[in-house]
């Protein structure tokens, strides 16, 4: 493995069988993707981009090819070990934000911190400094209810944060959000990309949102069909200092 990759896949496949029906969601996918790199993944439904995020995020195992993570040999680990490298390396971030309705924002932000097989020594100051980086200190003790939908994912991201993770993925971060905070959304990706070095890949349809990572790869049948860089991304703070529409929330 490189040692500017933190990510390499070599002729990845995934088969699914439903009833007697074979769909074969990867084929033959090699890819390699750097540490410190912003990548949107693109393609319709059904053109396996989900199906490579669930195996870069070990929730998945293909079946059959090569999966490095951060050097280590993924595709052969059993549940516990996928957990494990899962807990200690990966953040996710979902489009419906997933948090737990009763729980306010600190304790959801906290919740990881339950899994960790590393004892943290305050988890409610780590879960603040997770939030404050979001800019949402001032929320903690709100509920989901009480917050906006861009306020939400602030928190979803700040749950990814709080184990340090080396990568976050991100499926549909800004799908249920209105132009204005989808903007905002990505502008917290990229500061994390940017000052804390964390490999950031999103999946989305919005082909406005994937002009802010520095490199889209488009999916379509199961295969990479384009891999390119974005030769001047789109910076989303300097977006966020054009005076907003009437009636946006943010």
């Amino acid at each position: 493995m490189s040692e500017g990759n933190i990510i390499e896949v070599e002729h990845l496949s995934r088969t699914f069988s439903i009833g007697e029906l074979t769909v074969q969601a990867l084929r033959d996918v090699s890819l390699e993707i750097a540490r410190g790199d912003f990548v949107a993944i693109m393609g319709p439904s059904g053109s396996g981009k989900s199906t490579l995020m669930n195996i870069l995020g070990c929730l998945d195992k293909p079946s059959s090819g090569i999966y490095r993570l951060d050097g280590i040999g993924v595709e052969e680990m059993d549940r516990d070990q996928l957990a494990e490298i899962r807990n200690r390396k990966i953040g996710f971030v979902f489009q419906q934000f997933n948090l737990l309705a009763r729980t306010s924002a600190i304790e959801n932000v906290e919740l990881p911190l339950l899994y960790t097989n590393d004892p943290v020594a305050d988890p409610r100051a780590r879960a603040m400094q997770a939030l404050a980086s979001v800019g949402l200190a001032e929320r903690a003790d709100h509920h989901p209810n009480q917050l906006s939908g861009g306020q939400q994912q602030r928190v979803a991201i700040a749950r990814a944060l709080v184990n340090n993770p080396q990568i976050i993925l991100a499926d549909e971060p800004t799908g249920a959000l209105d132009s204005r905070t989808s903007i905002e959304i990505m502008a917290i990706f990229q500061r994390l990309n940017k000052e804390q070095g964390i490999t950031t890949l999103i999946v989305t349809h919005e082909p406005d949102i994937a002009l802010y990572a520095n490199r889209n790869i488009f999916f379509r049948d199961g295969k990479i069909v384009r891999d390119e860089k974005v030769p001047a991304p789109k910076q989303a703070d300097h977006e966020l200092k054009q005076p907003a529409a009437v009636g946006s929330v943010i």
